[in-house]
């Protein structure tokens, strides 16, 4: 299985629609700029779905799930059973996502990509099996070429039935004990940045555990520097399988015209991979929140993103995206039913 789809064209923003958009703003009754950054989501929105009025009606949310070997350096607070019973907990309607997917009345899609523990067939769980979760990249390579293909696939195959079922937006989540300390790793090698400016406590670690993780991850960046220009063999060598898929789904939807709602530190990890495989992709991106994991106001920075809300969440799963899917849901509401001064009847600003 090739990667060769990676590199192919980013789809293009509307520019016609765009400007339609902007020019209704200055029309709507109230002073020029005085709804913020709801203005600039409603005009971004008109860009990406090709009309003046935008609507955000068709949600999809596709949550990817994989052990990580590097637990073994022991940088978790959790066992990686963990993964395996959140798996299940997808299945069953119990975890946040869930809950957040119904009230949002989203489509939400659950893959296991391969866990140390196996659940087994779980109904509203697609199952692809790459392996009982990555290798241990402090020792080797996280996966191989096949394994990051296919995860990579997986992702994107996400985001086509996204497509194909009228998503207007999509958003990644992830589950995956010890997928903080891959999303930092990766961040690392990306930003050519020192462990310790990303390594963060994750679900729990004490200040002993995260210094433990920094350096599981500075030796594994020496082990593997040598192929730190290429970000796709970054992200086989430190990433992991639901890593890979959440890029491979973005990649996907930049090419496909969907726009993306990117969720906390390791969905913004993902994006970051999939912007410096495929430069201009995060123009079909929003940033929906800045996570308490203290690395991820690097990797913003780094992206020059302007994340929605910041509520100090760190849970991952997709749920602070979904958390913001209402602001951007309001932002369309404005845009579209608001009245121009001339259908109100109201003055215009004196020239």
């Amino acid at each position: 299985m090739n990667t060769d789809w990676v590199c192919a064209p980013n789809a293009a923003i509307n520019e016609p629609a765009r400007r339609e958009a902007e020019h209704r703003q200055t029309q709507l009754t109230k002073p020029p700029g005085a709804l913020g950054r709801l203005e600039s989501l409603a005009i971004r929105l008109a860009g990406m779905q090709g009309t003046p009025r935008p609507t955000l009606d068709r949600v999809h949310i596709g949550v990817f799930a994989g052990d990580h070997g590097v637990v073994a350096e022991g940088v978790s607070a959790f066992p990686q059973a963990v993964t395996t019973e959140m798996v299940r907990n997808f299945a069953r309607g119990g975890a946040a996502i869930s809950v957040l997917a119904r009230q949002l009345g989203a489509t939400l899609e659950v893959l296991n990509l391969g866990t140390v523990v196996d659940p087994g067939p779980l109904d509203g769980v697609l199952r692809l099996n790459l392996g009982p979760g990555t290798a241990n990249f402090a020792k080797e390579p996280a996966m191989t070429a096949e394994q990051l293909a296919r995860a990579l696939h997986a992702g994107r195959q996400t985001a086509e039935r996204a497509q194909h079922g009228g998503a207007q937006l999509f958003i990644g989540g992830e589950m995956g004990i010890g997928n903080t300390t891959a999303a930092a790793a990766v961040a690392c090698a990306l930003l050519d940045a020192p462990a310790e400016s990303l390594a963060g406590p994750g679900t729990g670690l004490d200040a002993h555990g995260v210094a433990r993780k920094a350096k599981v991850i500075r030796d594994a960046l020496v082990l593997h520097r040598a192929h730190a220009g290429d970000p796709m063999e970054i992200l086989r060598r430190l990433g992991g399988f639901e890593i890979a898929a959440l890029a491979g789904s973005y990649l996907a939807c930049a090419k496909m015209g969907v726009p993306v709602l990117v969720d906390g530190f390791i969905s913004t990890a993902a994006a970051l991979v999939a912007t410096r495989a495929s430069p201009g992709c995060d123009d079909w991106f929003f940033y929906s929140h800045a996570s308490a994991e203290p690395g991820h106001v690097r990797m913003l920075d780094a992206l020059k993103a302007n994340p929605l809300l910041d509520l100090g969440m760190r849970l991952g799963e997709g749920s602070g995206a979904a958390v913001a899917v209402p602001i951007l849901r309001l932002a369309c509401a404005l845009h579209n039913g608001m009245a121009t001064f001339a259908e109100a009847g109201v003055s215009e600003k004196s020239a």
